[in-house]
């Protein structure tokens, strides 16, 4: 419980730093709806979690929150909430089958997941896939724009369902778990990459990272990259002061370059 009200602070404290700069702007008396949102993929049922401001009216972008290893964590569902106090509609896509009652709760437990789908990568796609048709199904959404934001495992995954062509406006990855992807991925990707990740990543170095930034530059695919000193992975739940400066400036720039992108 104490971690969560860390983490709720913090994201209280990033989100007041970009409030105090002009980096954007919450909407007034914004009215914050949550719900879980059914759907499957094939006979695996999903589950979303689903935030938005209900006092905005008409279609309006959207973000694809896809997690971590951790699945459909609290900390899942307090990020999405975070990205829908700016406005948009936020969707955590189930990808390991929260709908099936699938929450690992161990590392090992997490590790098994994940490697369900990094060894299936048509897996990893599909299921992405079925998560954004979700999304644009609902009547609130502006189907062409969609922002996807991956943490960690779900870094990778945005890169694996960006390769399908993916109409995405953005795909945003912080401390992105990226391995292995095959040469030539980013051809047909769309929309604009940012990457976020920690220079003391020591699970996903950075020579790692240059693969994925050198296939987007073959591509002509535009990007940004931002590189945080004194961080190593997982900086979303930072362990020190780097990593706190470095989950708040992660922040600071997705809110930015979404609000580049959208206009809001």
């Amino acid at each position: 419980m104490a971690r969560l009200r860390s983490l709720t602070v913090l994201l209280a404290t990033g989100l007041g730093v970009m409030l105090l700069t002009g980096t954007f702007a919450i909407p007034a008396l914004a009215e914050m709806k949550t719900q879980w949102v059914d759907y499957s993929h094939g006979k695996t049922k999903l589950k979303a979690y689903m935030a938005f401001d209900d006092k905005i009216t008409g279609k309006r972008p959207a973000v694809l929150v896809i997690h971590a290893r951790e699945g459909m964590s609290q900390k899942t569902r307090d990020l999405t909430e975070m990205w829908a106090k700016l406005g948009y509609v936020a969707f955590a896509a189930d990808i390991y089958g929260f709908g099936e009652g699938i929450l690992p709760k161990t590392i090992e437990e997490m590790n098994a997941q994940t490697v369900i789908y990094t060894k299936d990568r048509a897996l990893m796609q599909s299921r992405t896939q079925a998560a954004f048709d979700a999304l644009i199904s609902l009547p609130m959404v502006d189907a062409g724009k969609i922002a996807a934001v991956g943490y960690c495992f779900g870094g990778a995954l945005g890169v694996e369902f960006g390769s399908t062509g993916a109409p995405l406006a953005l795909n945003i990855a912080i401390h992105g778990s990226f391995r292995d992807h095959p040469a030539g991925w980013a051809k047909n990707a769309k929309g604009m990459f940012v990457i976020l990740h920690g220079a003391e990543d020591s699970l996903y170095p950075l020579n790692t990272v240059d693969a994925v930034v050198q296939e987007l530059r073959a591509a002509k695919s535009p990007f940004h990259l931002e590189v945080y000193s004194g961080t190593n992975h997982g900086f979303s739940s930072p362990k020190n002061k780097a990593e706190e400066r470095a989950n708040t400036q992660s922040i600071a720039t997705s809110a930015r370059t979404m609000k580049e992108v959208f206009g809001m």
